[in-house]
């Protein structure tokens, strides 16, 4: 039970943190040259995918074998990119803000997809 705690509380700590610097990124670009700031989400990451880990072994339930748990391997992948172009890569603010929202977009469908144990989520 408490790493489900765990799991479930980085996972709002993460999205409220990107949340965040996509806002900064938009309204003000240079808070996101913080240390703390750069730091953190790698911290945060690490226990959410460490929670995560854990919580597939106790429930019997992985990656590739079931397919809820491989849709949302695979949308976390799609999520790191998108947020990855929405934070850095993004060539101009317009693609930086598109690419926040697919992001947005992307972690909800994860959520459903972990709420309902479907693996197509809300677009099924």
């Amino acid at each position: 039970m408490i790493i489900k705690l765990i799991h479930i509380s980085t996972v709002f700590i993460s999205f409220l943190f990107f949340t965040t610097r996509f806002y900064w990124m938009i309204v003000n670009p240079s808070l996101l040259k913080s240390r703390w700031v750069k730091i953190s989400p790698h911290v945060i990451d690490s226990l959410l995918l460490a929670s995560a880990i854990v919580l597939t072994i106790q429930i019997s339930q992985y990656p590739f074998v079931d397919a809820w748990l491989t849709s949302k391997v695979l949308a976390l992948l799609a999520y790191i990119v998108a947020g990855n172009i929405a934070l850095k890569r993004g060539r101009s603010k317009k693609i930086r803000i598109v690419a926040g929202i697919v992001s947005i977009l992307i972690f909800l469908f994860m959520i459903n997809v972990a709420v309902t144990k479907n693996a197509m989520g809300f677009l099924g």
